[in-house]
């Protein structure tokens, strides 16, 4: 079967990624989707179990840093467009063990972009019709002052949508001409991989775009991220670690709405450009806990907020910033594109699929997919 477009998702089994290329696959049955993944213990193909017989999905297990193998995979696919999701992303982690962070993050990115100069450019047509696309992260940005700690409502600044609930909590926030600034092993290795691929575009003219996103939440994301954390501990009734007093801001955004920007930003996008993509939605850690917890609470048939006890106060964390705020106003007049969901209305629909979806976050919480899927393709 011949398609129209020929497409590699990196990290298409992670959170993010297999959001995407569920989108794509049932969005674009003329495309073939070629889902990338190393299938570390943040990579689940159980993720995708509903478009994997799909005609136009393809998996591969693969490294990103293996340049010989992404070579290979350009070439027999034909692919003319790449959508870089895969990263080593949590903060902890990065703090421990950097070196990983450099290699997946930095020298993933470089092979991938190597690989993609290599084929295209010999090609007859070259880099025409072809787009590396980047997804990065608003850490690279660093940090932002928090001038209003109680938090100031709409219509306090005018960046909000208009149907989003928003809370200001300093008179700053993220542009895509913000300075670079990372604090973290982690935002320092994703700040580097983007001024790769901005480089490849500057040097080889390679049709590149970046987009730097705040905090994401939603199904199928891995149980050391805050909110399916809470969620799983408030079930068990475990202690929930609040770093410091829990008071850094974060700006948070529904995954599905992230992966409808970057679909959009992936057909319509301006080569070479940056953009942030943000939920106007920033909270408090200790407010969303809150929140977290009368929502499980309500939904597990318990008095609304009687888990509030399992609040534990944790040492902060090393580098902590204490707050991002995003401002995606460009995306939204340059490409229409807003977040569909209230805060409130997204956390309901998450929460209730982690606790509808128990099997699939025990599976995740026991490592027993890993054991599977190493396994699986252990002779491969």
């Amino acid at each position: 079967m011949d398609f129209k477009r020929n497409i590699i998702v990196t990290g298409g089994a992670g959170f993010i990624g297999s959001h995407v290329v569920r989108l794509f696959v049932n969005k674009y049955p003329e495309y073939r989707i070629i889902n990338v993944d190393k299938l570390t213990y943040a990579g689940n193909l159980a993720n995708l179990k509903d478009v994997e017989d799909r005609p136009n999905y393809v998996f591969v297990k693969a490294d990103i840093c293996d340049f010989d193998k992404m070579a290979e995979l350009l070439s027999q696919y034909h692919v003319d467009g790449i959508i870089h999701l895969a990263a080593e992303s949590h903060v902890d982690r990065s703090i421990k063990d950097p070196f990983t962070f450099a290699r997946t993050n930095v020298l993933g990115t470089l092979s991938l972009l190597q690989a993609a100069k290599n084929y295209w450019e010999s090609l007859p047509e070259g880099y025409e019709g072809k787009r590396f696309y980047h997804i990065s992260t608003d850490e690279v940005y660093g940090a932002l002052e928090l001038t209003h700690p109680e938090g100031i409502e709409p219509p306090y600044t005018t960046t909000a949508s208009s149907n989003q609930h928003h809370m200001a909590y300093g008179e700053e926030f993220f542009h895509e001409t913000t300075k670079y600034n990372p604090h973290s092993p982690y935002s320092a290795s994703k700040a580097s991989s983007d001024h790769f691929v901005r480089a490849f575009h500057d040097t080889y003219g390679m049709p590149t775009i970046v987009t730097n996103c705040s905090n994401n939440y939603g199904p199928y994301q891995f149980p050391e991220k805050l909110i399916p954390l809470f969620i799983n501990n408030i079930r068990h009734r475990k202690p929930l670690p609040v770093y410091g007093k829990g008071e850094n801001v974060r700006d948070w955004l529904y995954v599905e709405d992230h992966a409808r920007a970057i679909d959009l930003i992936f057909h319509q996008g301006k080569v070479a450009d940056t953009y942030n993509i943000g939920g106007f939605n920033e909270w408090k850690n200790i407010d969303i806990i809150k929140v977290v917890i009368k929502t499980v609470d309500r939904l597990l048939g318990r008095q609304e907020g009687e888990d509030m006890d399992l609040i534990t106060y944790v040492t902060d964390r090393k580098g902590h910033d204490l707050r991002y705020a995003i401002d995606s106003t460009k995306l939204q007049k340059e490409l229409g594109w807003e977040p569909s969901l209230q805060f409130e209305e997204g956390i309901e629909k998450t929460v209730r699929w982690y606790l509808d979806n128990q099997a699939w976050m025990d599976n995740v919480t026991s490592g027993d997919y890993q054991k599977y899927y190493d396994s699986m393709y252990k002779n491969r």
